[in-house]
């Protein structure tokens, strides 16, 4: 077992990882912005380096610099994250190349399903249902592509091979829209990805988004930890997660998910891994792996009483999967409330100084979060600043925990969207469950119509 990570990365994940490591007796070194130098986890780790100004390019972006951070601090390994370089095949290579395990996938496997038209090819080999589409990257000929999206049938969707995080995405439902939109979203991924290639998909009228996460070690051993519903969205941006996801058959999640354990298996995956879906009508469909720790990774670990990030760095020190399938049991019904420094319905940004700060408790309830009062919200980040998560024998149980946790919970001297969560927890659609991924933005523009301040 390593006796030392360096955690390359900051917020709430930076100390979610630091917990885990001194759990099971690790040291840690952060590496800090000049705008996080009085965060906890800095505060709280054995060793702290600063790695930049606050400008992420400048510092959690910056690889040389956090390289270097493990070099003179003597760490053995190097935690990404989620985001920031959490999903650089550049830098896992790096960070393997210069002596240091990479707590995270290979770097070709990071390649492999970064490239969606690679990914996809990748899934159909290996026998995981995927969206009708292009089968690979789109000709230049107008003409094919033409073609091909009558093949497809209309509404179809045109998206960045190299996309992310909702971005290099355009819905097109006339063949008269059909060309000037290729031409935009080659032209918005060269410059967003410095990848211009884009596919086409059928484009799903009323899905919902369903994932699959998954565990894979050095000697083929792989199992999947259920799966989680996180539909709940705004501009394809997650809101809210629940897990397991209310009303699909479980015999419908247990062949997928021996699926995509299979797939791990047959590209070698390593690590933590997740699985997205689009599911409509009794069908899933694949649109990517992320190859990372999830922002929503606490649903499934109380779910199942897997520690995800444990796992994760047991599997880079190279030791064995501790679970079989058989290992793994559903209990329960768990949701997690992301808590973003905004406003709840116009979401803008509201960096700031926190002067006050109470948490709620009580049974069930996990507290993801790295602010305290005093602390100062900076501008320069990601606005989500902790993650409020509650547990329950069943799903109504766990909804009515999570009523009470956002009652309770109160934050001064900046703006959260903790209003937005509880009027989601109040709205009978989500109660009943199964809402697709335009549901939130239908009840936001008809919230607006209504002139509701």
């Amino acid at each position: 077992m390593f006796g030392k990570i360096l955690i390359a990365n900051r917020g709430e994940i930076a100390l979610r990882i630091q917990r885990a490591c001194r759990e099971m007796g690790i040291k840690t070194v952060a590496v800090h912005s000049t705008a996080d130098a009085d965060a906890k986890y800095v505060r709280l780790a054995d060793e702290s380096v600063c790695i930049g100004p606050a400008q992420s390019n400048l510092s959690y972006l910056n690889i040389p610099a956090i390289i270097s951070a493990a070099e003179v601090t003597d760490a053995e390994a190097i935690h990404p994250g989620y985001g920031f370089l959490s999903e650089n095949a550049d830098f896992a290579e790096r960070v393997e190349k210069s002596g240091f395990a990479f707590i995270g996938p290979r770097a070709e496997s990071i390649r492999l399903m970064g490239d969606k038209v690679s990914a996809k090819q990748a899934m159909k080999a290996a026998g995981v249902p995927c969206v009708p589409g292009s089968d690979g990257a789109l000709p230049d000929d107008p003409e094919e592509i033409i073609s091909i999206a009558r093949k497809i049938g209309y509404p179809i969707i045109i998206k960045a091979a190299g996309g992310g995080g909702g971005r290099g995405m355009r819905v097109v439902r006339t063949e008269a829209a059909l060309l000037t939109s290729v031409s935009m979203t080659r032209e918005e991924a060269r410059l967003a990805f410095g990848n211009p290639t884009v596919y086409m998909e059928k484009f799903l009228e009323n899905p919902r988004h369903i994932e699959i996460q998954v565990l894979s070690d050095n000697f083929q051993n792989a199992i999947y930890l259920g799966e989680r519903d996180c539909s709940m969205q705004r501009r394809n941006q997650k809101v809210l997660e629940e897990a397991p996801a209310y009303g699909i058959p479980r015999k419908l999640i247990d062949k997928l998910g021996s699926r995509c354990v299979d797939a791990c298996k047959r590209i070698g995956y390593r690590g933590a891994g997740t699985f997205e879906f689009l599911y409509e009508n009794g069908e899933f469909y694949f649109i990517e792996m992320n190859t990372r720790v999830q922002v929503e990774h606490p649903v499934s670990e109380l779910i199942t009483g897997v520690d995800i990030v444990c796992e994760q760095i047991r599997i880079a020190a190279g030791e064995r999967l501790r679970y079989k399938q058989r290992d793994i049991q559903i209990r329960g019904h768990a949701i997690e409330c992301r808590i973003n420094a905004e406003d709840p319905f116009t979401f803008v940004p509201c960096p700031g100084k926190v002067t006050g700060w109470h948490l709620p408790g009580g049974p069930g309830i996990r507290i993801d979060t790295h602010v305290f009062a005093g602390y100062s919200v900076p501008p320069y980040y990601d606005s989500m600043i902790g993650k409020i998560i509650a547990h329950g024998d069943t799903r109504d149980q766990a909804i009515a925990r999570m009523r009470v946790a956002l009652s309770e919970f109160a934050a001064e001297g900046i703006k959260t969207n903790v209003k937005l969560h509880r009027m989601l927890l109040a709205d009978e659609r989500f109660a009943r469950g199964g809402t697709s991924i335009h549901y939130l933005e239908e009840k936001l523009r008809a919230r607006s119509a209504s002139g509701v301040a």
